[in-house]
């Protein structure tokens, strides 16, 4: 999956999530966005934290990636 494709799949489960408990007055697709990106952060952190240095490094670049593209939508 590209980097763009996963941010998009992530901020639709988010945006899904968002819009059933919050109120129309609310900016869901930010929250959605922010969500996202917690997730996304979180990620990295366990690579960090548990991949060898050769896989993390790779997987880092594609995370960052998908970073990039949520900040898009």
């Amino acid at each position: 999956m590209t980097p763009k494709e996963k941010a998009k799949e992530l901020f639709d489960k988010f945006e899904l999530s968002c819009a059933g408990i919050v109120s129309f007055d609310d900016d869901w697709e930010t929250l959605a966005v922010l969500d996202s990106l917690i997730a996304v952060n979180q990620i990295i952190e366990e690579i960090k934290l548990y991949a060898d240095e050769e896989v993390a490094q790779a997987r880092i670049i594609y995370w960052n990636k998908v970073k990039n593209e949520i900040e898009k939508l």
